[in-house]
């Protein structure tokens, strides 16, 4: 459906665009779409943006069930501050039960590749497959890992998904900004069980 012909035409178009202009772009382009989260820091802008356009849009939640209290009391907030519409995905096994059986695996622990696919890409897998979406907005942002720095606002994913990120060329003063003129709360005691390193690709996007 979205060739790399139309990447480069769309990237170039809207490079200097508004968040709300490439949110629109990608909406009259196919409106069947979803907006991923993990409440990490920043994740209320695209959020807002997101939902600003689209109020129903489907927002998904892959939860590992290690995200900290803080974590969840920013998501709650969010969630009933935006009235997004949420689908929350989890792990099949609790993590009470995985950190009898397994614990957090480091990186280099034989486990670290089941504990990821446990925890965060057969949810993720099993969020995309129910919604079937053509567009997914996502809050990637240039300079967070080298696998990122290669892409621009929009890219396509492994499966074809025309993904978007509004906010890509954005610096974390920028978007301090936006969260402060829109009311938007922020969290940084975010925890990601699978990376060890901030700038390690948390497998979704490469």
């Amino acid at each position: 459906m979205f060739t790399e012909g139309h990447i480069e035409e769309w990237n170039l178009a809207y490079k200097n665009a508004t968040p709300e202009v490439i949110v629109r772009k990608a909406l009259e382009l196919n409106e069947s779409a979803v907006v991923t989260t993990n409440f990490r820091p920043y994740e209320a802008a695209i959020l807002h943006a997101v939902s600003r356009e689209a109020s129903q849009i489907p927002v998904v939640w892959c939860d590992t069930g290690y995200n900290t209290p803080q974590t969840y009391r920013h998501a709650e907030k969010v969630i009933n501050d935006l009235k997004l519409n949420v689908f929350l995905y989890v792990p099949k096994q609790t993590a009470a039960h995985r950190d009898v059986v397994m614990g957090i695996p480091t990186i280099d622990d034989p486990q670290h590749a089941l504990f990821t696919e446990q925890v965060k890409l057969e949810p993720f897998r099993r969020a995309m497959e129910e919604h079937q979406p053509k567009i997914w907005f996502t809050n990637l942002r240039k300079g967070q890992t080298a696998f990122r720095d290669s892409i621009d606002i929009f890219s396509l994913s492994k499966d074809g998904v025309l993904k978007v990120s509004p906010f890509y060329h954005w610096s974390d003063e920028k978007l301090d900004l936006y969260l402060e003129e829109n009311n938007l709360p922020n969290e940084f005691k975010y925890f990601d069980p699978t990376k060890a390193l901030e700038n390690r690709e948390c497998g979704l996007h490469a």
